[in-house]
C-alpha cells in the first residue's frame, strides 16, 4: 500500500523518490524498474497535516513574558522610561528632515508590499495553508491591539499610559495611539506564514520595520515603549496562532525514507511500519520499519524528525527544573546532537561487549529527520513474553549486558520492559540507547540498577529479580543501589504502574476491613432505633465493650492479612536480608518539588497584595495608640480555639481518647501548619494521633474525614447565614444580599461544570471517594452516641466563635467606636478568608489569608489604616506565635510515641 495522507509540503527539500524518474541504475549502468521500491507494506498511519509544536507554545509564553515584563517597567520606572524618550526624541531631531521624508514614504508603500508580495510568492508555490494562517494571526493581531488601545485609554495607570503615549503632533489634546493597529498585524502575519526561514524576506522585512520605526519615532508618533509592544504583541499572537491551528507537518513519508536508503547505498525492495510500543516515556523513539534489500539481511531504520523529537519536551522540561542535573538530560536537543548520540551509544556499548543492535548507516532525509539503519535483530520484548517464559538464565543474561554496559561506565538510563529484547536464540539484546550516557557517573549506574530491579521485579517478582542480580552483580553492587530506589528515579511508565499497583491494593484492603466489619458486627436489637436512647445496665455495658473489642480484633485480623507491601519495599527487604547495614535512607535527587514551587509563586503574589496595603500606614503611632485589653481578649480566644478543636475532632471518635492529649495534639498543628498547606497538615496529623491512640487506621481515616465533611457543612452554612444577615443589617425587609446571590449562582455554574466534564468528575470523585471513604458507617456509630454529635457539631461551631471573636478584638485593638463593623461581617471576611486559606497551597496559607482579610474588612467600611494592622495581629496570633509551643508540642507527643 501506498504511503497515505503525505502533504503537499512533505517532500520539499527532502530527497523524495518522487523528483527521479522511475528507473535507477545497476552497478554496471543499466537501467531497472524501481516503481516496486517506493511501496510501504501495512497500513502506513496517515500522518496528520497539522502538528502542536512546543516551540511555539514556549515562544508565545516568551512573548507574554516579554509583555508583562515591559508594562512592568513602564509602570514602575516611570523616571527612566521619560529619561529614555527625551533622549531619543534629542537624538532623532537632528535627523534631515528629507532623510525623514524618504523614510517615511519608503516605509510606508513598503509595509503594505512586502506582505502582498511573499503572498504572491507563496501562492505560486501552492503554499495556501500559510497564507491562510498569516491572515488568521494578522486579524486576531489587530483585535488584541484595538483591546489594548482601550485599556490604556480607559483603566491603565498613568505611568504606563504616559510610557505609551504622548500628545499628537496635529493635535496636542489627542494623544498618539500606545499600539499601531496596522504594524502589530503585518509583524504577526509575516511571523505566522514563516518569514524567519528565508533570510531575504526576513531581511526586507526588519529593513521596512526599522524605517518605519524610525520615521514615526521622529515625527512624534509613537514611543519607544509603543514600537517595542507593538513588535512584542504581533510576534506573541502568531505564535499563539500558529500553536492553536497548528503548523503544516514536514514529516517525512515511508517513500522519503526509501529514497533516503537508496542513497546510502542500499537497494530496498519493501518496508513496514512497525507499531511503536509505548509512548509513555515522552514519545521521542522515532518511527521504526522493516525493511527487506534486494540482497543481504533485512534492515531495521528508525526515522526521527523534528515533531516526533519535540513530543514530551515539556515532560524533560519540568524533569530538568525539579531534579539535580544529574540526573537529567537535556531537554531538546538539535536533530544532529541526536543522531550523534545515539550513533556513539551503539558504538561504545557493542565495543563494551552488550548485545546491541548493530548501527551501519546514518542519513539525513531532509532539514527536518534523519534515519538510522540497524541490522534486523528480531525477536521481542520482556514486556511482550509469557512468565514461563522469563527463565532464571534469562534473568541472569539481562544482568550481564548491564554490567558489561556499567563495566565501560555507560549508562542506558531506560532498562524498562520494552527495551529489553529477546531473540529467536534467547539471547537478550538491550536497545533504545537513544537516551544513555557515557562517562556517566556512580549515581546514574546505580539508578541503571535500581530501575532493572523494579523493572523485572514487576514480572517475576522481588525475590527472583533481587537474586539474579545478586549472582551477578554481586551484593555490594545490589546494596548500593537502595538510596536509588525511590519513584522519582524510575522511569515515567514504571511510576504509572506502581501507582496503579498501589490503588489496586488500597482497594483490596479497604475491602477486606469493610467484609470483616460488616461479618464480625453483632446485630443488636436496639440499634435498630438510634434516635431512642437506650438505658443498659452495667453486665450489658460489659457485653457491648467486649463486642466491641472482639470487632476490633476481626479486624485488625482481616487487615493483617489482606496488607501487601509495595514492590520497593519487598526489594528493600530482599537486599536487607543479605546486606543488612546496607544505605536505605533516599539520595536527595530533586532539585525543587512542585508543591514547594507552587507555595513560593502564590506566597509571592500573596505578599504583593498585602504589601501594597502597607505601604500607606504608619504603625508606629497606631500600635502607640493601641487598647491591649482588647489585645489580650484576642490571645485568650487564640488559645480557646485549640480547645474548640479537640471537641470538633473527638466528638466524631467514638473510641476513647485523652483530651488533653488531643489538645496538645491540636496545638502541635499549629507547627505542622507552617511545613504544610492548611488543608493537608492538619489532616496528616490528627489521623497520625488517632493512630497512635488506638484507633484502627481505617477508622482514624474515616473520623478525620467526618469531621472534615461536617465541618466543610458548617462552614459553608454559617458563610450564607452572615452574608444574609449582612446584607439586611442597613434595610427593614429581609432581603438577601447580592453578593450572597451572586456566589450561589457562582457556586452552582462551578457545579455544573465539573459534573458536566467527565474529566472533571471522574478527578472530584476519586478525590472525594479516597478522602470520605468509610465515613457513612462511622457517622453510624457516632449517631448511636449523641452526645458525641453534639460536642463535635459544639466544636467546630466554638472553633468558628473563638476565631472571629479574636478578629474582631483585634480589629477594636486599633480602632474606635466610629471605625467598628459588626459581628456579622467579621464572621463573613473571616470564613471566606478562611476558605481560601484551606484552598491555597501556601503553608497556613500565608499570604492568601492575609490578602483576603484585610482586601475584605475594607470592603465592609473599615478603614485600611485599621484593617491592616488588625489582620497582622490575628495572623500573629493565630499563626506565627503558636509555633514555638507547637514545636514543644509536637516534640513532646513525638517522644511519648502519640505522633
Amino acid at each position: 500500500m501506498k504511503q497515505q495522507g503525505a502533504h503537499p509540503e512533505d517532500t520539499e527539500g527532502t530527497p523524495d523518490a518522487s523528483s527521479r524518474p522511475d528507473t535507477a541504475k545497476e552497478p554496471g549502468g543499466a537501467h531497472r524498474d524501481v516503481a516496486h521500491i517506493d511501496e510501504v507494506e501495512g497500513d502506513e498511519p496517515l500522518l496528520p497535516a497539522r502538528v502542536h509544536r512546543p516551540s511555539d507554545l514556549m515562544r508565545l509564553v516568551g512573548g507574554v513574558l516579554a509583555v508583562v515584563v515591559l508594562l512592568a517597567i513602564a509602570a514602575f520606572a516611570h523616571g527612566t522610561t521619560s529619561g529614555l524618550e527625551q533622549d531619543i526624541n534629542k537624538g532623532t531631531g537632528q535627523a534631515p528632515d528629507l532623510l525623514i521624508k524618504i523614510a517615511g514614504l519608503a516605509s510606508s508603500i513598503a509595509i503594505l508590499l512586502v506582505p502582498v508580495a511573499f503572498a504572491i510568492e507563496r501562492l505560486i508555490k501552492r503554499d495556501g495553508l500559510r497564507i491562510a494562517d498569516g491572515v488568521l494571526a494578522a486579524v486576531l493581531a489587530h483585535g488584541v491591539t484595538l483591546a489594548t488601545d482601550l485599556w490604556v485609554a480607559r483603566a491603565a495607570p498613568d505611568s504606563i499610559q504616559d510610557a505609551l503615549t504622548q500628545p499628537s503632533p496635529g493635535d496636542i489634546h489627542a494623544l498618539t495611539d500606545p499600539v499601531h493597529g496596522y504594524l502589530a498585524p503585518v509583524i504577526a502575519y509575516m511571523t505566522a506564514v514563516g518569514m524567519s526561514r528565508r533570510p531575504r524576506w526576513r531581511a526586507v522585512l526588519w529593513v521596512v520595520l526599522l524605517l518605519d520605526a524610525f520615521s514615526m519615532l521622529v515625527t512624534g508618533y509613537t514611543t519607544p515603549f509603543s514600537i517595542i509592544l507593538t513588535v512584542l504583541i504581533g510576534w506573541t499572537v502568531a505564535y499563539g496562532t500558529l500553536y492553536a491551528v497548528g503548523s503544516p507537518n514536514v514529516r517525512p513519508t515511508g517513500r522519503t525514507l526509501m529514497a533516503g536508503l537508496r542513497t546510502v547505498g542500499f537497494r530496498p525492495v519493501t518496508a513496514s511500519r512497525e507499531e511503536a510500543a509505548d509512548a509513555a516515556e515522552g514519545g521521542d523513539r522515532g518511527r521504526r520499519y522493516f525493511v527487506t534489500l534486494e540482497d543481504g539481511p533485512p534492515l531495521d531504520v528508525t526515522v526521527v524528525d523534528r515533531e516526533q523529537q519535540a513530543q514530551g519536551f515539556f515532560y524533560r522540561a519540568w524533569r530538568n527544573l525539579a531534579l539535580r542535573g544529574f540526573a537529567t538530560r537535556r531537554s531538546l536537543q538539535s536533530l544532529r546532537q541526536a543522531l550523534e548520540q545515539e550513533a556513539l551509544l551503539a558504538y561504545a556499548a557493542i565495543a563494551a561487549g552488550a548485545n546491541a543492535p548493530k548501527l551501519i548507516a546514518t542519513s539525513e532525509l531532509g532539514p527536518d529527520a534523519v534515519m538510522l539503519v540497524y541490522e534486523h535483530t528480531g525477536g521481542r520484548t520482556l514486556d511482550s513474553l509469557d512468565d514461563e517464559e522469563i527463565t532464571d538464565g534469562l534473568l541472569r543474561d539481562t544482568w550481564h549486558q548491564v554490567m558489561a554496559l556499567q563495566s565501560r561506565r555507560i549508562a542506558h538510563r531506560r532498562l524498562v520492559g520494552d527495551a529489553i529484547l529477546v531473540d529467536r536464540s534467547g539471547t537478550v539484546i538491550l536497545t533504545d540507547l537513544r537516551g544513555g550516557e557515557i562517562a556517566a557517573g556512580d549515581l546514574l549506574l546505580r539508578m541503571d540498577v535500581s530501575q532493572l530491579l523494579v523493572t523485572l521485579g514487576l514480572r517475576v517478582g522481588a525475590e527472583r529479580a533481587v537474586a539474579s542480580a545478586l549472582s551477578v552483580l554481586g551484593p555490594d553492587a545490589v546494596a548500593d543501589c537502595l538510596p536509588m530506589l525511590q519513584p522519582i528515579a524510575l522511569s515515567r511508565s514504571t511510576r504509572a504502574t506502581l501507582r496503579r499497583l498501589a490503588r489496586e491494593r488500597a482497594e483490596r484492603e479497604r475491602e477486606a476491613v469493610l467484609e470483616a466489619s460488616r461479618t464480625s458486627r453483632p446485630a443488636r436489637a436496639h440499634d435498630a432505633d438510634v434516635s431512642r436512647p437506650v438505658v443498659l445496665d452495667k453486665a450489658d455495658k460489659k457485653a457491648v465493650r467486649a463486642e466491641q473489642r472482639a470487632e476490633k480484633r476481626a479486624i485488625d485480623e482481616a487487615l493483617d492479612e489482606a496488607r501487601e507491601e509495595d514492590l520497593l519495599s519487598q526489594i528493600r527487604q530482599e537486599v536487607l536480608r543479605i546486606r543488612p547495614q546496607a544505605p536505605v535512607e533516599p539520595a536527595r535527587l530533586e532539585r525543587v518539588r512542585p508543591r514547594t514551587l507552587i507555595s513560593l509563586i502564590a506566597g509571592a503574589i500573596g505578599a504583593y497584595f498585602l504589601l501594597t496595603q502597607l505601604t500607606h500606614i504608619e504603625f508606629g503611632p497606631l500600635i502607640s495608640n493601641a487598647e491591649w485589653g482588647w489585645v489580650a481578649a484576642a490571645v485568650l480566644f487564640s488559645a480557646l480555639s485549640y480547645v474548640a478543636a479537640a471537641m470538633a475532632l473527638l466528638g466524631f471518635v467514638p473510641e476513647r481518647v485523652p483530651f488533653p492529649r488531643t489538645v496538645a495534639a491540636q496545638v502541635a498543628g499549629s507547627f505542622v501548619k507552617i511545613v504544610a498547606p492548611a488543608a493537608v497538615g492538619g489532616v496528616a496529623l490528627n489521623t497520625r494521633f488517632l493512630q497512635r491512640a488506638g484507633v484502627r487506621p481505617g477508622l482514624a481515616v474515616a473520623s478525620v474525614g467526618a469531621s472534615q465533611l461536617f465541618g466543610l457543612g458548617c462552614h459553608i452554612l454559617m458563610l450564607l447565614a452572615f452574608g444574609y444577615l449582612t446584607g439586611t443589617e442597613k434595610t427593614p425587609s429581609l432581603s438577601p444580599s447580592r453578593t450572597v446571590i451572586g456566589g450561589l449562582l457562582t457556586v452552582a455554574v462551578l457545579v455544573l461544570v465539573v459534573t458536566s466534564v467527565p474529566f472533571l468528575r471522574k478527578f472530584v470523585v476519586t478525590r472525594v471517594r479516597s478522602l470520605f471513604a468509610g465515613v457513612v458507617p462511622r457517622m453510624l456509630d457516632v449517631l448511636q452516641r449523641p452526645q458525641k454529635l453534639v460536642t463535635g457539631i459544639g466544636g467546630m461551631l466554638l472553633l468558628t466563635a473563638c476565631f472571629v471573636m479574636c478578629l474582631d478584638a483585634s480589629i477594636r485593638a486599633f480602632g474606635d467606636e466610629s471605625t467598628s463593623v459588626s459581628i456579622a461581617s467579621v464572621a463573613v471576611v473571616f470564613l471566606a478568608g478562611n476558605a481560601l486559606g484551606s484552598a491555597a497551597p501556601t503553608p497556613g496559607g500565608v499570604g492568601a489569608v492575609e490578602a483576603t482579610l484585610t482586601v475584605g474588612l475594607i470592603a465592609v467600611g473599615l478603614p485600611k489604616e485599621v484593617a491592616a494592622p488588625a489582620v497582622l495581629l490575628f495572623r500573629l496570633l493565630t499563626l506565627w506565635l503558636p509555633v514555638l509551643p507547637g514545636w514543644l508540642a509536637f516534640n513532646h507527643l513525638t517522644r511519648k510515641a502519640a505522633l
